[in-house]
């Protein structure tokens, strides 16, 4: 079989590419015939998402035709050029001819893709253009005044009408529901509607009361996750299964035949609004749970609690009509005017529910500033002590504001006669207090999941620490970054969620999908979102293996090894920054930037390092001078200038020297290596102690000489190989100088080793009867004027 199977070869990528050109083009050419014909928001919106598709097609195409024009262009380039006044040969020739020909097409094709990018982009923009256009103009279209008498008479004379086109709707409905039922049977409606309601009821009390449960356990994770992830738990379970219940019960009627397609939008706008109504009824569980105070995420009372509650449950119920009726009226082809008054219903019933939340809010924070005044009054009796005024809820005082504002803007649109305009400010206002809502709960769950999954003393936290070797330090901040991109996406779902009732979502999805093709920086780079996550995630597993492996060469082989400690040291920084290196290149290799892109950010970058950065370079090259030849090391004894003690540290910028008082002097690498520094370790680690004296000319120098030998003898710091030694440096003036050397283990003892013996040999020379020369004191007393003689 395997002959046969390398027969068949797949289609060639350029042809399919070629063919996917032709569809889109006849795609477009769609787009443009049926954009004179839509009159509407809705019919708009599939013709932009459609050259959207369009425009992705292209760019595809294009991106399957670039290599292959990359690889006919290596293989001419191969092939060289014909040197003049010579014959190529026949079969160099055709093979030449034939590769032109098809890097011809190619190049054509592209050309074309390109093109049809560009239009599509350039159609889908007019588009969205004349959608903005349309829900302006439907917002700002004028009816008359629900208070004038003519709009009702008018809609008293279309009732009737839109009363038969319903009815026609329903019976049409009803023919389709019995003939597929006596085709098929009631098997098929009874099973969808008993496992929606089993998904609705029992199934759905039953993960409720299984989350709290479980929140309520040892096993829960402590801290605030509890609450928040009860009620995301709360948030998910009361939106999917009621929604769920509704898909499955009209997907069992659509499955035998038993919807109309006159009706399959509304069907389609009932399980939307479904699902978005259990959505506001299950975040208003949630966030209030009014029979749990204890577990309520919102500073609320029980009484507001149980309030909104209920005002959310009208809420969810209203959207549920208004989607409903909105997708049956333009079913049933109502006149006008009843969609009017449809609207201003809807209207009027939202500015209602409105004021009912503005009055409960209202009550609520009343409330609480009457309890915080009384607590601070009892307070300043028991006290003593004026208080200040009591603190109001903020977003209390906002949400108050923004209702107010919104149903005094409502009411004038409705009076005089902008419908369209109250209706959508009154969905516009209900629909952001929802999304903010929820944002709110899932930045506290994003927040409290975050801390808790990264927290040194969750279970994930302690795995992470043993296998990757973090401080929990580092665990914890790697908790907040995860923290702030979660929110982030939540943010970001926001905005989407509060842009969806205008309608562009489409023009963000294409945005996004712009964004994800790439940023173009030059002729041949495009920076990708999916390259710099590759590029993140390239440099931190070479970073992570090579700080393993700088971990092992620290604590595992070097130690094993003959170096000596400032050794080690050189060899662990070097990996250490050989390994910053490499984690860098390699992070920029799955960036897309090549070696020869370095080159030009190097060339870039020294103009920099010429003005402003040289010392930086100057001592970071010094830095690794010091590491290669190690003129100092870690634990040499070093004096610089009038400066001296131990090298702790060498890093590739400065070196960290402890002085006597145990600061730390940081000393810039250059100074280490451009001026004189005197190493007191380097060729010999032993100290030296030197002791110098005069005594006058009578005494007797031998048992001065005997009595230094012993001090130096009898002390445990001094060295006995080399041996102490005495000599006598000069006689002059009555006076003969004394000089002794003595050597302790390092120049560390110097200072200590020397007191002790300064102490012992003043006892012994003080018993021994040996003065010391004193410096000459000399005062010059000038005598008085003589005496006056009477």
């Amino acid at each position: 079989m395997v002959p046969g199977a390398w027969a068949q070869t797949p289609d060639d990528p350029a042809d399919q590419a070629k063919a996917q050109l032709a569809q889109a083009d006849k795609e477009l050419k769609a787009i443009r015939a049926a954009l004179p014909d839509a009159d509407t928001r809705e019919t708009l919106t599939p013709l932009f998402e459609r050259a959207m598709a369009v425009q992705r097609d292209a760019d595809d195409a294009q991106a399957t035709l670039q290599p292959e024009l990359d690889q006919l262009d290596t293989r001419l380039t191969q092939l060289g050029t014909v040197p003049e006044g010579s014959v190529e040969a026949r079969d160099v020739a055709q093979q030449r001819k034939a590769l032109n020909q098809q890097r011809a097409d190619i190049a054509a094709a592209i050309a074309r893709a390109k093109l049809l990018a560009v239009d599509a982009k350039q159609l889908g923009a007019d588009v969205e253009k004349m959608r903005v256009t349309q829900l302006s103009e439907d917002l700002a279209r004028k009816v008359n005044s629900p208070l004038s008498p003519s709009l009702w008479r008018q809609f008293a004379h279309d009732v009737p009408t839109d009363l038969k086109e319903l009815g026609s709707l329903y019976r049409q409905a009803e023919n389709t529901a019995r003939k597929a039922i006596a085709q098929h049977g009631w098997t098929a409606p009874i099973a969808g509607l008993a496992v929606a309601l089993l998904m609705f009821l029992p199934l759905r009390l039953w993960l409720r009361a299984a989350g709290r449960r479980y929140a309520a356990s040892e096993r829960a994770p402590d801290g605030r996750l509890r609450r928040s992830g009860l009620a995301v738990w709360l948030l998910v379970v009361g939106t999917m299964l009621p929604g769920l219940a509704c898909v499955v019960f009209i997907g069992a009627l659509d499955a035998i035949g038993a919807i109309p397609p006159q009706l399959q939008k509304v069907v389609f706008s009932i399980e939307v609004a479904t699902y978005i109504a259990a959505f506001i009824t299950a975040l208003s569980a949630a966030l209030l749970v009014p029979k749990r105070p204890s577990w309520r995420l919102l500073n609320l009372d029980d009484t507001a609690a149980w309030h909104l509650r209920k005002y959310a449950w009208g809420a969810a119920g209203l959207t549920w009509i208004s989607i409903v009726l909105m997708a049956l009226n333009r079913a049933a082809r109502t006149s006008a005017i009843t969609t009017v008054a449809v609207d201003g219903l809807i209207a009027l019933t939202y500015m209602a529910l409105i004021i009912a939340i503005l009055v409960s809010l209202g009550r609520m924070h009343r409330r609480q500033t009457d309890e915080a005044a009384a607590k601070l009054e009892a307070q300043a009796h028991s006290d003593g002590k004026a208080k200040g005024p009591p603190r109001r809820s903020g977003w209390i005082v906002v949400a108050r504001l923004a209702g107010h504002v919104v149903v005094a803007a409502a009411v004038i649109a409705t009076l005089l006669g902008y419908l369209n305009l109250a209706l959508f400010v009154a969905q516009q206002l209900v629909w952001g207090a929802v999304v903010l809502m929820a944002a709110s709960l899932l930045l506290k769950f994003a927040d409290d999941l975050a801390t808790w999954l990264l927290c040194p003393t969750s279970s994930v936290g302690r795995t992470v620490l043993l296998t990757t070797g973090l401080s929990e330090s580092r665990l914890v901040q790697a908790g907040v970054l995860l923290s702030a991109g979660l929110r982030i996406g939540v943010i970001l779902l926001a905005v989407m969620a509060l842009t969806a009732p205008l309608g562009n979502l489409s023009a963000l999805y294409g945005g996004l999908d712009t964004l994800s093709k790439g940023i173009h920086l030059g002729d041949n780079l495009t920076l990708k979102p999916s390259s710099v996550l590759y590029a993140v995630l390239a440099f931190l597993l070479v970073w992570a293996v090579m700080q393993a492996f700088q971990r092992w060469l620290t604590d595992t082989y070097l130690p094993k090894t003959e170096l000596d400690a400032g050794a080690r040291n050189s060899i662990s920084t070097v990996t250490r920054y050989l390994g910053i290196i490499a984690a860098v290149l390699w992070g920029l290799t799955a960036l897309g930037i090549g070696f020869e892109r370095l080159a030009l950010v190097v060339s870039a970058l020294s103009v920099g390092i010429g003005f402003g950065l040289q010392a930086i370079t100057q001592n970071f090259v010094s830095g690794l001078i010091l590491l290669a030849e190690r003129p100092v090391k870690i634990g040499d004894w070093v004096k610089l200038g009038d400066q001296e003690g131990d090298i702790k540290r060498i890093n590739v910028r400065s070196t960290e020297i402890q002085v006597g008082d145990k600061s730390t002097l940081i000393v810039p690498n250059s100074e280490l290596i451009t001026k004189t520094i005197r190493n007191m370790t380097m060729g010999n680690a032993q100290g030296r102690i030197q002791i110098q004296f005069t005594v006058p000319l009578n005494t007797d120098v031998a048992a001065v000489r005997q009595i230094l030998l012993d001090t130096y003898t009898e002390h445990v710091g001094v060295l006995a190989d080399p041996a102490p030694s005495v000599f006598i440096d000069s006689i002059a003036n009555g006076q003969v100088a004394i000089n002794s050397f003595a050597y302790t283990s390092g120049p560390r003892a110097v200072y200590g080793v020397r007191s002790d013996l300064y102490f012992t040999m003043l006892q012994k020379f003080a018993a021994a009867h040996i003065a010391l020369s004193s410096p000459t004191d000399i005062h010059l007393v000038q005598d008085g004027p003589p005496a006056h003689d009477p």
